[in-house]
């Protein structure tokens, strides 16, 4: 019996030392990915470490995953119902949520709009950014924050439109993908020098976003149009609201005289654009 009691006490014994080992792995992994974000994606060597020393993921970063999720749900769904996929369509003109400036009252259509996409090439582009952009700026700024500056580029995207391209109709969640790129982008270009390849990494930024609008507008005017045009003011747009949102609610760990004037700054720019756009839609239906 002793024996028995012991071969089975060594059994448990290693069981438990090999829960502990992989736990002590599983630990290090999380620490290490937690590392590499804060180095990527912060300036500050002491914010740096603030954040790689306290962050638990709790609460889990979930704001971006359930949007990439419920846009690519409803891009199988159209494609499903249509039968065709390419890559500039299908566009479901009829859908309650795309935004048309003709039915501008339904002041949904303003938000909504970002869960459709045109195309399997633009929808592959905005989960990309928003899963390698937006995942680890969720993970260092919060779902909320995060959450305001995507969807106020959403807004900026339709509002922007219905302004400057009041012909077109507005599909995809680049208002809200730009607005996350134009955050990071200038928390890179302030921090370049204290940033490892920060030149490169800015570079690669400006290319990527160029190389997007550049082809959104080829679809615009350059391709012949198979239905109502679309448009790539959300775009620009969008970028405005990231460059503009994403200094007021981002977090600064250490705020300077300086960033303070930006960010009432900042406030005013975003908030007047927006009260410009609104009051023009009223107005202007």
């Amino acid at each position: 019996m002793s024996g028995k009691r012991t071969r089975s006490f060594r059994i448990a014994v290693q069981h438990r030392d090999r829960e502990e080992l992989l736990r002590d792995r599983e630990r290090a992994l999380f620490h290490s990915m937690v590392a590499k974000i804060a180095h990527h994606f912060l300036a500050d060597d002491r914010d740096r470490k603030y954040y790689a020393d306290r962050y638990t993921c709790c609460p889990p970063p979930l704001f971006v995953l359930l949007v990439t999720l419920v846009e690519l749900g409803f891009f199988t769904y159209y494609t499903v119902s249509t039968g065709i996929v390419t890559t500039t369509g299908p566009v479901p003109i009829d859908s309650p949520f795309i935004y048309r400036p003709d039915k501008r009252e339904q002041v949904w259509r303003f938000f909504f709009y970002m869960l459709l996409h045109a195309g399997w090439i633009h929808l592959l582009f905005n989960l990309l950014v928003q899963v390698c952009v937006g995942l680890p700026l969720e993970m260092v700024h919060g779902s909320l924050r995060i959450g305001t500056v995507y969807m106020a580029g959403v807004l900026a995207g339709s509002l922007g439109t219905s302004v400057f391209d009041t012909d077109v109709y507005l599909v995809g969640a680049s208002g809200g993908v730009y607005a996350l790129l134009a955050a990071h982008l200038a928390n890179v270009l302030l921090n370049y020098n204290q940033m490892e390849f920060g030149l490169l990494r800015l570079g690669c930024i400006l290319f990527i976003a160029s190389a997007d609008v550049g082809l959104a507008i080829y679809n615009r005017y350059a391709v012949e149009q198979q239905g109502p045009p679309v448009s790539y003011v959300a775009h620009l747009t969008g970028a405005l609201a990231g460059l503009t949102i994403g200094l007021l609610v981002l977090k600064n760990f250490e705020q300077k005289l300086h960033e303070q004037v930006l960010w009432w700054v900042a406030l005013g720019v975003y908030a007047a654009c927006t009260l410009f756009a609104v009051l023009f839609n009223i107005f202007n239906y």
